[in-house]
């Protein structure tokens, strides 16, 4: 069978993600990536809200308020552990992984954190920072700050100094989630997609969050955040637009 040059294009990134990251392939597959989801809606308090799929060009303007003890240690909405000395921050909306430069509008101050976790789920705020970002900005003690946020594009020289500095944070344990599903069937369909390709290990992992149940899609094992970060890029480029680091531990 002749491939098109597309279609062996795609198959070499596929190739160079499976060596910087350890897999192994047997063989070319024409197993196709799966489609885009969109990212799953929820509802707090009887509210209902939509992620969004795409955040090139989100601004924002608003209150930031923070968050350290006793979340300090727990999972976040994304499945990795809270750590407050990170610079990291909950949203509504913004899809898991996002980079967002935040400015205090009152100092002129600002700090860049990555989205890992939802919230906050209190009227008229739209960030909820950690401890350490929070710090950046000189709002720990007055607890909340008129903010105004935007999204960086993923070449953002602001963006890679955040990158550098929260992998200080992050050695270990660590996987990139490719999809969360609230049908079981979509998760292991995506999970055979995987392992049909050749990509080690692949796992379907069931989760139960207040009165919802999904089911976690996860591939790869990685002793750093930086060399999950650079797995999760190659996945990106083969098609696999939701993947993102976590830590593997998290369930």
């Amino acid at each position: 069978m002749t491939l098109s040059p597309g279609t062996c294009r795609r198959f070499a990134l596929i190739l160079a993600f499976a060596t910087a990251a350890g897999f192994w392939l047997a063989g070319c597959r024409t197993t196709p990536p799966p489609e885009k989801k969109t990212p799953q809606s929820y509802q707090i308090n009887g509210q209902w809200y939509h992620p969004i799929p795409d955040s090139r060009g989100f601004r924002e303007s608003g209150y930031a308020s923070w968050y350290g003890h006793p979340f300090h240690g727990r999972k976040t909405a994304s499945g990795e552990t809270y750590n407050m000395n990170a610079r990291t921050a909950a949203h509504k909306t913004l899809p898991m992984g996002t980079y967002v430069l935040v400015k205090n509008k009152e100092n002129n101050k600002q700090t860049v954190v990555r989205i890992n976790d939802r919230g906050p789920f209190v009227k008229g705020r739209i960030i909820d920072l950690s401890r350490h970002a929070a710090r950046q900005i000189d709002m720990i003690g007055p607890g909340t700050a008129p903010v105004e946020i935007a999204v960086l594009e993923k070449d953002h020289p602001q963006r890679q100094m955040a990158s550098d500095s929260y992998d200080e944070y992050h050695t270990g344990d660590f996987t990139i989630q490719i999809g969360a599903f609230s049908e079981k069937n979509l998760a292991e369909s995506m999970r055979d997609a995987l392992a049909a390709a050749d990509y080690n290990p692949v796992t379907v992992t069931r989760v139960n969050r207040a009165d919802v149940t999904f089911y976690r899609v996860r591939v790869g094992r990685f002793a750093s955040l930086a060399k999950a970060r650079d797995a999760e890029l190659h996945l990106i480029r083969a098609g696999y637009q939701d993947a993102f680091a976590v830590a593997s531990s998290d369930r």
